[in-house]
């Protein structure tokens, strides 16, 4: 057996970037340090923080009062944001900068008297971030079905925004059935959607090219770019499974598998990666061959706050 690793893969600009503002917070204010949610959808990364003091919450009530609290790379709405100044928290905020630009969006949309359409899942911590942000009725929906569905107050006067993990490729088919129901609508360019996502989702299809046996996606059950690749190779037609970490390989999933493809979600370590790298190689596999892929350069700069500290 051969592996074929996905490039790029694992962590993207902005979950590096929130993950540095926690370990930033934790030198300056020392433990613990509390965070709204999971700073990003990964177990590990979750478990290692943990271990080092910081405190995930559900809700602000759980943090006493005055406490450094960060808010997740997933962005939070404005109730929330006031909550925190209410009981006098200490806040940081760990938003992905491109989760920043949908809610400016979606504001100046609103802003200009457009009705919303959010293309997302309903429940998703960025979604629900983002319909916090804005005054008046929103829409979510994530199917073609939902928008032939959808009922409008005014047809002339919308506009959409998109849940940053998701693709191009996610998304078109949604976006072509909303432009071709409501032929006024506005939206972002394409190129607004998340780089990242699109470049994973790319990598994959350059693996699945490549006559792949079977795809392991390493990324938690909540990540939804890590489920997105696992569906891709799905739909490609091969035998893909989602994986939190090694331990999880089950042997017989390699059975009759000469050429298996690896890939990370954006808010997978890259040392889980080489864990189940180290684990296929036990189970038989004699070769890791890393593909070519899109070189990503973006880098977020950190909260002035902590960039002085």
């Amino acid at each position: 057996m051969d592996v074929r690793l996905a490039n790029p893969r694992g962590f993207c600009a902005g979950v590096d970037r929130a993950i540095e503002i926690v370990e930033k917070a934790l030198e300056i204010h020392g433990a613990p340090v509390y965070v709204l949610h999971e700073i990003v959808h990964n177990r590990r990364v979750v478990q290692d923080l943990s271990a080092r003091g910081v405190k995930f919450v559900d809700d602000l009530e759980e943090v006493p009062a005055g406490s450094v609290t960060i808010f997740s790379a997933h962005g939070v709405a404005d109730a929330v944001v006031a909550a925190a100044k209410e009981r006098r928290l200490r806040i940081i905020d760990a938003t992905c900068p491109l989760v920043t630009k949908v809610h400016l969006q979606a504001q100046n949309y609103v802003g200009k008297g457009s009705e919303l359409i959010l293309v997302g899942h309903p429940g998703h911590p960025e979604v629900e971030g983002t319909r916090g942000r804005i005054d008046g009725k929103v829409h979510v929906l994530s199917t073609v079905a939902e928008v032939n569905a959808l009922v409008v107050d005014n047809p002339d006067k919308l506009a959409y925004v998109t849940q940053t993990t998701l693709s191009i490729d996610d998304t078109r088919e949604v976006i072509d059935a909303l432009v071709r129901r409501f032929p006024h609508i506005q939206g972002p360019e394409l190129r607004d959607i998340c780089y990242a996502t699109q470049n994973r989702q790319n990598a994959v299809k350059q693996l699945v090219d490549e006559r792949i046996d079977a795809l392991f996606v390493i990324g938690s059950k909540n990540s939804s770019n890590s489920n997105r690749l696992a569906e891709l190779g799905v739909r490609s037609g091969v035998r893909s499974y989602l994986i939190d970490d090694a331990f999880e390989i089950r042997p017989e999933w390699l059975v009759g598998a000469t050429s298996i493809g690896v890939t990370a979600g954006a808010s997978a370590p890259e040392r889980l990666v080489q864990e189940v790298l180290e684990r296929l190689k036990e189970l038989g596999v004699e070769r890791v061959q890393e593909m070519q892929g899109e070189q990503e350069t973006t880098v977020f700069k950190l909260p002035d706050l902590l960039a002085k500290g």
